[in-house]
Parts: structure tokens; sequence; C-alpha cells
């Protein structure tokens, strides 16, 4: 390759790179914006979490806001969204149980939400949102169709922890 070449081609990659620039700088200035808007937010995706024999999943995002670190650390609003899908043919259900423990006073006591979805690799979205939020957690189940999940889905086996307030 000759010197000229060499040179001609620094210089369209030079003017390239030079009229580029600008709108590199303007989205990083975009994001950083962004970012400080939504400084006291943490966003986090979770998932995807299965069910024993990959009967039901779930995955989606939890985004923690106002998080006080206080005697008791808790977030001021945990909103969680996700799809949850049944994979099975037969009459089962899909579940997602969280468990949300929450602060009232000096107590942590939790309640259980729960998602159902009866339709065959058909997403079910679910959006909800808690306040005073100590700790999330998952468990993901099939069972048959039933107005609630049953003592052993709530019970037995293991949660996944989705938040846990520091």
């Amino acid at each position: 390759m000759t010197t000229s070449r060499i040179l001609t081609g620094l210089a369209l990659a030079t003017a390239a790179a030079l009229a580029f620039a600008p709108a590199a700088q303007a989205a990083t200035v975009t994001a950083t914006a962004t970012s400080d808007a939504t400084s006291d937010a943490a966003t986090t995706t979770w998932g995807p979490y299965y069910a024993p024999g990959k009967a039901a999943k779930t995955f989606g995002t939890l985004t923690a806001t106002g998080e006080d670190h206080a005697d008791l650390p808790t977030a001021d609003t945990v909103r969680i969204t996700g799809k949850l899908y049944d994979q099975t043919r037969r009459s089962s259900c899909g579940w997602a149980v969280f468990r949300i423990t929450y602060r009232v006073g000096n107590n942590l006591p939790h309640r259980l939400h729960s998602v159902r979805d009866c339709t065959y690799r058909d997403a079910k979205l679910y959006r909800f949102s808690y306040r005073d939020v100590y700790q999330v957690e998952l468990k993901v189940c099939s069972e048959g169709k039933a107005p609630r999940p049953s003592l052993v889905c709530q019970y037995a086996g293991t949660w996944k922890t989705l938040y846990l307030s520091k």
C-alpha cells in the first residue's frame, strides 16, 4: 500500500469519527440525564424461574424506589412487572407466588400475592406494587385449577429472593 492511500484512509476515518462525535456526545448526555432523574430507583431484571419439570415459568422486572436506611430498612415503593407462562397442555395452571415482607411499626409481617395462568403458552402479564417493603421472594408452581395456590405450593421447596432492602 502506498503512503498516499494510507493517508487518504486515515483522513476519511478521522472525518467519519468527527461527523459522528456530536451524536455520540448527545446520546451520552441524554443517558446521564435519565439516570440522574431516577437515581433513587433501582431496577433489576429477574428470571426466568421455573416450576418443577419446567411446567411453568415467569420473569420480569422489579423497581425499588425511596430506600430508607433507618433501623428497619425498607423501600418506599416496590413495583413488580412480569409475564407468567403455563407450559402444560393438560388442565393445570402456572402460579407465580410472591411473598412480600413489609414494615408495620417495628414488625415485619408478610403477605402472599399470587398470579395464575391456565392458558397453554400464552403469557399472563402482571403488574403490582407495595409500600414499605423489606423483602420480596418468589416461588413458581404448576398445579390444578383452583382459586388459590395450594399449601404445598406455598410451603414446600425454597423461595427465590428477588429483593432484600439493605
